[in-house]
């Protein structure tokens, strides 16, 4: 594992790389969606907190419909084909408990992600979504493995 580069992507982040990078997140109700085209070898992921911009303030990688488009563009500017990409999605666990009825945004982020993955045609080939824990993500660019734990609330 030591030649590879590392780096920590922090919520309403993406990132993406040619280089074998080693990708280190920490999910709660966050969804993160991990990009690989297996002919050019390029990865990437991202790190959304909320799954839709309302249109009002920045169009950051904060919301989901902005971080998948972003990361899509950012993967075919690095040199991917569209139609090489593959997709996982990570996260959107349902940690706060005290209200079923609150706005269950770990639900609608994991929504919202497969929604657009369908729409641009790239086929979601793993998941780990949903639960009642967070998840620890180790997305390795240069082969498309994500290694993952779920860990507790404390442990973020």
């Amino acid at each position: 594992m030591n030649q590879y580069l590392q780096h920590f992507l922090y919520p309403s982040t993406l990132f993406a790389s040619r280089e074998p990078y080693m990708v280190k997140t920490i999910l709660g109700s966050c969804v993160a969606i991990c990009l690989w085209d297996p002919v050019n070898k390029i990865g990437g992921i991202n790190h959304y907190m909320l799954p839709n911009w309302n249109g009002n303030d920045l169009a950051s990688p904060k919301y989901g419909n902005i971080a998948i488009e972003k990361l899509i563009e950012r993967m075919v500017q690095l040199g991917s084909k569209r139609d090489n990409i593959q997709a996982k999605i990570f996260g959107g666990g349902d940690l706060i408990a005290v209200d079923r009825s609150a706005m269950l945004i770990g639900e609608r982020n994991i929504r919202v992600a497969r929604i657009i993955l369908e729409e641009k045609k790239i086929p979601v080939i793993a998941s780990s979504t949903g639960g009642r824990k967070g998840r620890k993500i180790l997305f390795f660019t240069d082969t498309g493995e994500v290694r993952h734990k779920f860990i507790d609330k404390r442990e973020y």
